[in-house]
């Protein structure tokens, strides 16, 4: 099933918006704007006590954390996209004409059949991954690990998912979790990041369906908070709250990051 670009109101925080392989086609001109719509709640950042309760948290899980922000405006995305197709035809996305995607080869312990598709800019900058066929991933989370965490953007996405316990729609996020720094990352998820406004990791994870194993794309599998001598990147790094808001808002590699989460079609 595909992703569609359709936007919803969220809560809090501002919301937003190698050689090409073969399958890769330009879908044509249009530069449309690429923004998610602001929340009407209150712009606190203590996370609200309720669980996946959409009126009053972000639909990203339990209790997760908003953060205010400056109004949003229109970021309008690349000119020209075209349309990447692994060989086998079971994953397509659209992303900008002059991005790179690239099949790798997975790393050990995914299922039978899993892929794994790179996607860089044109100077070889690292942007997001697409992987198929993820095993199982743990939620055990001890209560001295867990970091508050805030979702700075949240829109509704189509995408196969396996639901269940732990489980929410799928959604394109955006979200920081506080350590040392604020430390963020997107990609498409359907588990739930935490209670009560924190977590030990923010994953990136869809469950798949029955035998398919996971799959994630984004930048990162998870994001955690990280220890100063640990490596961050392709994760993001913030000062402050407002910092990471206006990644989300200003210039257009989010909006162009989020555009191309949200065409992602995976067949069954």
């Amino acid at each position: 099933m595909k992703g569609k670009a359709t936007t919803t109101v969220l809560s809090g925080a501002l919301l937003m918006v190698g050689a090409l392989l073969a399958g890769c086609s330009t879908t044509g001109p249009g530069a449309p704007a690429w923004t998610a719509q602001p929340g009407s709640a209150g712009a606190g950042t203590t996370a609200p006590a309720s669980a996946d309760a959409p009126s009053t948290s972000p639909p990203d899980g339990p209790g997760a954390s908003a953060t205010p922000t400056t109004d949003p405006q229109a970021v309008a995305t690349a000119p020209v996209w075209k349309t990447f197709s692994d060989p086998g035809k079971s994953v397509s996305f659209d992303l900008p004409e002059d991005w790179i995607a690239q099949s790798v080869t997975p790393e050990e312990g995914t299922l039978p059949g899993a892929l794994k598709v790179e996607v860089k800019k044109p100077d070889g900058t690292f942007l997001a991954a697409l992987r198929t066929g993820l095993p199982p991933s743990s939620a055990e989370c001890a209560d001295a690990s867990r970091r508050p965490y805030t979702v700075i953007s949240s829109v509704p996405v189509e995408v196969s998912a396996a639901g269940g316990e732990g489980t929410i729609p799928p959604r394109v996020v955006f979200r920081v979790i506080q350590g040392y720094r604020f430390f963020g990352s997107y990609g498409i998820t359907n588990v739930v990041a935490g209670a009560g406004g924190q977590a030990c990791e923010l994953r990136n994870i869809v469950r798949g369906p029955g035998g398919k194993g996971d799959y994630s794309f984004g930048d990162v599998v998870s994001v955690k908070a990280y220890a100063p001598d640990e490596k961050v990147a392709p994760a993001k790094a913030f000062d402050t709250l407002d910092q990471a808001a206006r990644y989300a808002s200003e210039g257009t590699e989010f909006a162009n990051v989020q555009r191309m989460l949200m065409s992602l079609e995976i067949k069954n």
